[in-house]
Formats: C-alpha cells, sequence, structure tokens
C-alpha cells in the first residue's frame, strides 16, 4: 500500500488540495480530509476495464474505428457531458472542429443565468483566496453551501490564518432564501449564521429591494417575499459597513424563469456597494464535473463558452438553439459522443434510437446500451492533468494516484478524430 498527501480532487470544485490517499493496486481509499463529495468520488472502484461495441467487448482500436465510421456518417454530431480535464477538452474541441459538431456542457442550462448576467452587465467577482484572507462579511443566496461543497467553510471561512484579518471566528454569515442545512456556517466562537428565509418565487423580489435599499431609494412596502424591509435594511447597511464583503450564489438553484435577471440583480447590488465607497464582490458557484474546465478551454479558443456548434466555418454560439436535449427533442441528432470522465452516474440522454458514442469513467450503468462505450481514466486518479476550480483563476495540478491501464480522454478523442481521415 502506498500513501500520497497532498492530493488535490477534481471533483468538489473548490481543488481541495490536502487529501491524504492510501492506494493498493488499483483500489483507493480517502485516510485524511475526505468529505461527502470527494471521498465517494476517489473510491469508486474499477468494473469496467474494456471497451464495448453493441454491448460486446472488443479491443480499443475496434471501438475506436466503430465511433469514428459512426462519426463520418452522421449529418449533424452533438458532443455532450464534456467533464474532462483540459487536454481531454482540447481533444473534444478538435473533434468538434473536425466533425462539424454542437458542443454541449451537461451543466450549461443551469449556469445559463451567470453567462446571459455577464455577458449583458458584466460583474465584480473575486477568488477563493481574497475570500480566505480578507472577507468579513459572507452573504449567501438561495443555495445550501454546505452541501455543494463540504468544507468550503473550514478552509475558506473558518481557517486559523488569514493575511489581513486578525480573528478569522469574527467573521459574519447571512444567508437570503434557504437556510443551511448544517453547522458549518456556525462560527468557532459558536456564532450562528443570520437567515432570512423566502421562497425562491420571491428572491427577485426580496433582491430588487435590497438593491434599492444599498443604493438609498425610498421602499415604501414593509415586507417583501415574508422578509421585513427593516431586516433587509439591516443586511444593506452591514454590506456597506463590511471591510470586505463577499455575496455568493449559485446559478444551478435559482430554478425559475429568466433566472438570469436575478442573477444580474445580485451582482448590480454588488456593484452599488462598491460605488458606496466600500469594497464588495460577488462568488458565484460551480465547478463540479469538469464545467470550469470545459468553459475555459472553449472560451480561449472560440470566445465562447461551451454550448456551440462548429459545422460553419467559425464556431457558432447560443445559449438557447444548441442545448442538445432540445435538439433531441426536436430530431435534429444523428448521432451522440458523450464525455463524462468524472461521474458515472451522469448517464447520457437517451434521445431515441439515435447511435451513441460513450466515453467515460469505469462503472456507468445505461438505460439502452450504446453502440461504443470506452471506458477511460479519471484526471486526477489515473492519470495527471489539468482542471480549473470555481473561481476560474487557478488550474488545478491534477496527479496520478494508481495504474490502471485505462487511456486518458485525450488519448481516446484524439484517436477518434484521426479515424475520421483515414
Amino acid at each position: 500500500m502506498t500513501e500520497i498527501t497532498e492530493v488535490p480532487s477534481p471533483f468538489c470544485g473548490m481543488g481541495t488540495d490536502d487529501l491524504t490517499i492510501k492506494v493498493n493496486g488499483v483500489s483507493i481509499k480517502v485516510s485524511k480530509n475526505g468529505c461527502e463529495v470527494n471521498t465517494a468520488a476517489f473510491e469508486q472502484a474499477i468494473t469496467d476495464t474494456s471497451p464495448r461495441v453493441d454491448g460486446k467487448e472488443v479491443s480499443l482500436k475496434q471501438a475506436v474505428t466503430r465511433a469514428s465510421e459512426i462519426l463520418r456518417n452522421a449529418n449533424q454530431p452533438v458532443i455532450g457531458g464534456c467533464a474532462t480535464d483540459v487536454n481531454g477538452m482540447r481533444a473534444l474541441m478538435a473533434l468538434a472542429d473536425g466533425n462539424g459538431a454542437v458542443v454541449d456542457n451537461m451543466n450549461f442550462t443551469k449556469a445559463r443565468g451567470n453567462f446571459l448576467a455577464l455577458q449583458d452587465s458584466g460583474w465584480m467577482n473575486t477568488t477563493l483566496a481574497e475570500i480566505k484572507n480578507r472577507c468579513d462579511l459572507f452573504v449567501v443566496i438561495a443555495c445550501d453551501l454546505e452541501v455543494f461543497a463540504p468544507r468550503f467553510y473550514q478552509r475558506y471561512l473558518w481557517n486559523k490564518e488569514s493575511m489581513f484579518l486578525d480573528d478569522t471566528s469574527a467573521r459574519e454569515v447571512i444567508y437570503i432564501g434557504k437556510a443551511p442545512s448544517g453547522k458549518a456556517s456556525t462560527s468557532p466562537k459558536k456564532t450562528k449564521a443570520q437567515v432570512l428565509e423566502c421562497a425562491d418565487a420571491d428572491l427577485p423580489e426580496v433582491l430588487a429591494v435590497l438593491r434599492a435599499l444599498i443604493k438609498e431609494n425610498l421602499v415604501v412596502a414593509e415586507q417583501v417575499g415574508g422578509i421585513t424591509v427593516a431586516d433587509l435594511q439591516v443586511i444593506a447597511d452591514k454590506l456597506k459597513a463590511a471591510t470586505y464583503g463577499v455575496v455568493t450564489w449559485s446559478a444551478s438553484t435559482l430554478d425559475f424563469s429568466q433566472a438570469e435577471l436575478t442573477v444580474q440583480t445580485i451582482c448590480e447590488l454588488v456593484k452599488e456597494v462598491n460605488a458606496s465607497g466600500v469594497r464588495c464582490s460577488g462568488f458565484p458557484l460551480g465547478g463540479k464535473e469538469g464545467d470550469q474546465t470545459a468553459n475555459q478551454v472553449c472560451g480561449w479558443q472560440t470566445g465562447y463558452p461551451a454550448r456551440m456548434r462548429f459545422s460553419s466555418d467559425i464556431p457558432e454560439y447560443d445559449p438557447f438553439l444548441y442545448d442538445i436535449n432540445q435538439m433531441f427533442d426536436n430530431g435534429e441528432v444523428d448521432a451522440l459522443v458523450w464525455v463524462q470522465a468524472f461521474n458515472s452516474s451522469a448517464i447520457p440522454p437517451t434521445g431515441g434510437k439515435i447511435p451513441t458514442i460513450v466515453v467515460a469513467r469505469s462503472g456507468m450503468r445505461f438505460k439502452e446500451e450504446p453502440e461504443v462505450f470506452i471506458p477511460v481514466g479519471t484526471p486526477g486518479i489515473d492519470h495527471a492533468g489539468h482542471a480549473y476550480r470555481l473561481d476560474n483563476v487557478v488550474a488545478i495540478r491534477l496527479k496520478k494516484l494508481r495504474d490502471s491501464g485505462l487511456p486518458s480522454t485525450a488519448e481516446v478523442l484524439t484517436a477518434i478524430e484521426q479515424g475520421l481521415v483515414s
């Protein structure tokens, strides 16, 4: 058995880099600093090592040949999932460019509100390091941060050492919308987070009133969404009195029509606090299953996030038109490539009898067996690589922990691309 320390994680979004892993052959055990997200993801056993075509085990070469044949005969292929590392995403983009495919990240629809708000009016956001070293007021909007990232508070708010704060336990935490599910937001001094609960449907109005109060506009109503305007005034005053306030949200939890307008309201109220002469930043949550990595690679190669079409001479971006689930419903797709190197539970959409190629983590079980299934290694476990964490400023250097014999996503997709012209 080998023990490996300071292991970074590609699973939690935060780029947690202090895990201790014990490796025995191909078996992995998280022995220190695990959490509900990371431990299960690292410890998943390998169950598939051979590719399959029509449910029968074949060689990797045979599977690649069949995948290339499917794509050569397709008029409108799509590539979905997009859960891989930087090199895997680069290979995916090359395959899409060579085959005129649509590329769509599986988490794009839930994150679309962020992109639309950013493209329309911009935002002022911060990083994990800045939160750890500067934040004295932390406002969580409509998400359960403890479920999203179980160790967030431990690593970035209740850390013992900080560059610019003498006592991190004095930080104040406020929840608007949902209450926390656990006790992680309670400070080391046993101070609980302040909670202003409201229904998701009331969030647009609640946040609009909070923004108006920050701007010192007149608000006649006495309450909104079950929250008194007096309580919102207290939050507005605290944001304007803080040394470094941070407002965080998850676009994926804002599950209502035109949620991008609520994201925009959050971003604008952050700007209003800064306009008053106080430092405040936003902090959108994301980064799981390679979505930040996919959007980063797409961004530097095309200027767009991961929802675009390559069948023209230039990449075409449309956050609504190139939703592959809608394309399935409209009968526009005649071949699917599903890339998911992190989560074996994230199976591809069936889409009827569409020829499907799955390049995914070992252990994936399907409602319908795809024409081609190629199990690949997981970045950060079976091979080294790079993945972007949720604040988009750091590419985590992922370690190879074991020798599983599984190919990387990049190797498989590159081979399929080369097969298109052979």
